[in-house]
């Protein structure tokens, strides 16, 4: 096998597929973490000549914060950051996933795909997975793999939505011809996320992870949402995304999470309707006492944030496709903006004592004002994570710096990745 995995990977089609996926400087370390995937597969398994090679990247969020899940807009893109697999498909109707790093093996018995009392984690995603194909009625069956990721868990850039599409892909391509699109994909990762890890996620995540690309995707119809690819790069431009750790963690955090939609849709409800995609600013004005009342302060600012970021993604669009790009820096601001002062999203009540991404926000914004140029935004759900930067390349080493002697925490640059999620193999 690892004959085949020398010929497979070291052909002149993989190395330009790695290059696209990764960039030059980055293919050879990706190559030894398909080998090293290749061989923990082998380890746990045992050799087999039918194995194959899959990866979903992370994403991340530039506009639309908090807005799927009220059927809003989002611009978002996949990263070079990714989840990758060794998988082969076996005849026993069992799944079994091994997750470097991680303690034991998830197995998923395909005979039973109710949620089941107190299962969580990687194995609950699987059998949602598989749940939902059948749901949809797409085919299932059992596998064998071995997962890697460099995206960083509990952070804010989908550490979990990367991992469900890339279940999704395999199912996809070892029992459905690779038939299945990114929005199926999207809706059975969004399945399987609320209903067996109670996860109470709109469907950016996946959207961004399984298509590849910047892209805008209005969620008007969540069904059938449209997606537009967005050309032009934030590097092209002489920017930087930097992605920066502020010390904290998604871990337990799905009751801040779960407020902000329920809160959102209780402002909606009180005019009759589903989610705040159906209501205007005037409509909350003229009843501005009455929603005080019964759905308090915070419900109203967050159905303000949603209708205002929701017309903001469209500038950004606009903006990006006329290479305005000091204008997308000032939407990116005023979205950082109201996710602080409105969406309030920067920590959590409850341990107000630690305020990480406001703290690095502060440091951040401090820096960009001196430098006279750059951007900076909470990035994802809010509450711990991240915070995304967009500085411009020369001065990203200062900033580096800046943040190892204030904060001490980690930060990395991230690219935009044109692929999706992906069975290598077919493509080489």
């Amino acid at each position: 096998m690892s004959d085949q995995f020398e010929q497979f990977f070291n052909s002149d089609q993989a190395h330009q597929l790695l290059e696209q996926m990764y960039g030059s400087e980055e293919r050879e370390r990706q190559i030894d973490r398909y080998r090293s995937c290749m061989e923990g597969y082998s380890g746990q398994y045992g050799k087999t000549a039918s194995i194959q090679y899959f990866s979903a990247p992370g994403r991340t969020e530039i506009g639309g914060n908090h807005t799927d899940h009220n059927n809003g807009k989002v611009l978002a893109a996949s990263i070079q950051l990714d989840t990758i697999a060794a998988a082969a498909n076996v005849d026993s109707g069992i799944i079994s996933v091994v997750s470097e790093g991680y303690p034991g093996m998830s197995v998923i018995n395909l005979d039973d795909l109710e949620p089941q009392a107190g299962e969580g984690g990687t194995a609950a995603l699987i059998r949602g997975i598989a749940h939902g194909f059948q749901q949809h009625g797409y085919r299932i069956g059992g596998f064998n793999a071995y997962v890697s990721s460099n995206v960083l868990p509990a952070s804010g850039l989908s550490s979990s939505a990367s991992f469900e599409v890339l279940i999704c892909q395999i199912l996809n391509t070892f029992f459905n011809g690779g038939e299945m699109d990114a929005v199926m994909m999207s809706r059975i990762g969004k399945h399987a996320e609320n209903l067996y890890w109670n996860k109470p996620s709109g469907m950016l995540d996946q959207m961004a992870c399984s298509h590849g690309g910047m892209i805008t995707i209005d969620f008007k119809e969540p069904a059938e949402p449209r997606i537009e690819r967005i050309p032009g790069t934030f590097e092209a431009a002489g920017y930087s995304l930097v992605i920066v750790s502020t010390g904290g963690n998604h871990a337990d955090l799905t009751e801040d999470y779960a407020s902000i939609p329920n809160e959102m849709r209780a402002v909606a409800q009180a005019f009759g309707v589903e989610v705040c995609r159906d209501l205007t600013a005037e409509m909350i004005y003229g009843r501005l006492g009455e929603l005080r009342e019964t759905v308090g302060d915070r419900a109203v600012l967050r159905a303000l944030h949603f209708l205002d970021e929701n017309d903001r993604v469209g500038r950004q669009v606009e903006a990006i496709k006329a290479g305005e790009w000091q204008n997308v820096l000032k939407y990116i601001t005023a979205s950082g903006n109201s996710s602080w002062k409105w969406l309030q999203n920067i920590y959590q009540e409850s341990v107000s004592r630690e305020q990480g991404i406001a703290l690095t926000l502060a440091i951040t914004e401090r820096f960009i004002y001196q430098l006279g140029d750059g951007a900076c935004r909470v990035h994802g759900g809010g509450f711990a994570g991240v915070i995304l930067a967009v500085l411009p390349h020369a001065a990203v080493a200062e900033y580096r710096q800046l943040i190892g002697r204030t904060t001490g925490t980690e930060m990395f640059t991230i690219r935009v990745r044109e692929i999706g999620a992906v069975c290598l193999n077919p493509i080489l």
